[in-house]
């Protein structure tokens, strides 16, 4: 096997990585994980994650997770409403062509709960955390990383599932990601029942999807009780930072979004007024559809920082712990002869199932940002 006697290092313990450490142990690798958080409990995780049958599901399944992700999956998850921008209901229920007819609709799980299935997964001592990667240098076959900590560590082969703004991604590549026209404002709420109750009634534990006038608000129920929302719409890249407003002020926040959402109701403005810090500017980036480089010997990418790609498809944790689960298959395949062969064979397919999905993506994105977008999203919601 190729893995044999090598050292393997995987740098973020997001969906895609832990999915990687725990598929490669299977088969007996040496993995560490390295993962910037000081522990296990240092991050808030975002919204529930639904799992699609051909890709999250898919490596689940090769993982032998299936019964604990069970154990796990959030009830009511699924529900999505459909509103306009008077917060006005057009659609409930289970849609998108999934959970419609005989098909369930893909199951959904906290984020948080996911990752705590794959980290009691993993052999103890797996995920070396507080190591936050600032550089790498070749030594013998392999590369010396260095930490922010002040720690080093060897691995004989390094991979990258370190995020949108990966730093070992230009030790691959020089291609950068593109701006793709979206930006999303961020806003999170504790203890949204009693903060914003008509809201968090609304969602009844599920996800909102509101549109009007070129814009969109979208929303989900978060395992801790909390809401969390996207203001997406279509500036200039340099919005964030020419647009003046101080984002930790919520009153400053809400006074763009009167404006800027002007023909919006005002049930909207107790997202803002309730908002918990900080509210988070994010414009949104996205790599070439037609991205390549020559395969390296010792280090490859995955996840976001192979392929970031706008929200819009839901394709991004699915996406990553599948290219954990290919690049797994790869590593551990006795048709390759040489990790470069292995690695060679994952990039080429990883990408091209990228570039489908970013496509989907960016579409996706544009027709959610449309005039007609209510119209066109319950098109693809409400069969007929």
């Amino acid at each position: 096997m190729l893995t044999q006697n090598k050292q393997i290092a995987i740098v973020g313990a997001g969906p895609g990585g832990l999915t990687l450490a725990r598929l490669l142990q299977l088969k007996g690798a040496d993995v560490k994980v390295y993962e910037r958080d000081v522990n296990k409990n240092a991050r808030v995780q975002g919204s529930p994650l639904d799992m699609h049958e051909e890709s999250g599901w898919a490596a689940l399944r090769q993982a032998n997770l299936v019964d604990e992700f069970n154990k796990n999956v959030r009830s009511g998850a699924d529900k999505k409403i459909v509103v306009n921008e008077q917060a006005e209901v057009k659609f409930s229920g289970h849609g998108s062509g999934e959970g419609t007819g005989n098909k369930p609709a893909p199951p959904e799980i906290d984020r948080s709960a996911l990752r705590k299935i794959f980290l009691e997964s993993l052999q103890p001592d797996t995920v070396v955390w507080d190591s936050h990667f600032i550089s790498m240098e070749a030594q013998n076959d392999g590369w010396l990383l260095h930490f922010k900590n002040g720690s080093s560590a060897y691995a004989d082969v390094v991979i990258a599932a370190d995020g949108a703004n990966s730093k070992i991604r230009p030790y691959v590549t020089s291609i950068k990601a593109f701006y793709s026209g979206f930006t999303m404002v961020e806003i999170n709420v504790d203890n949204a029942e009693k903060a914003i109750p008509h809201i968090y009634k609304l969602l009844n534990g599920g996800k909102v999807m509101a549109f009007g006038n070129g814009k969109c608000v979208l929303g989900g129920q978060k395992g801790n009780g909390g809401l969390g929302f996207y203001a997406s719409f279509k500036p200039a890249e340099n919005w964030a930072a020419s647009s003046g407003i101080d984002f930790p002020d919520r009153l400053q926040v809400l006074a763009w979004f009167k404006k800027e959402y002007s023909e919006w109701s005002n049930i909207w403005y107790q997202l803002f007024e309730n908002a918990t810090p900080p509210v988070i500017p994010r414009p949104i980036y996205c790599m070439p559809l037609d991205q390549n480089w020559q395969a390296l010997p010792n280090l490859t990418l995955l996840g976001d920082a192979a392929h970031v790609m706008p929200p819009f498809a839901g394709e991004g944790a699915n996406t990553s712990m599948f290219d954990a689960l290919e690049l797994s298959e790869c590593l551990t395949n006795a048709k390759y002869h040489t990790v470069q062969e292995a690695i060679s064979a994952y990039e080429v397919s990883m990408r091209k199932r990228a570039s489908v999905a970013t496509r989907q993506s960016l579409e996706n994105g544009e027709r959610m940002h449309s005039e007609g977008a209510l119209e066109k999203m319950l098109a693809i919601f409400v069969k007929k």
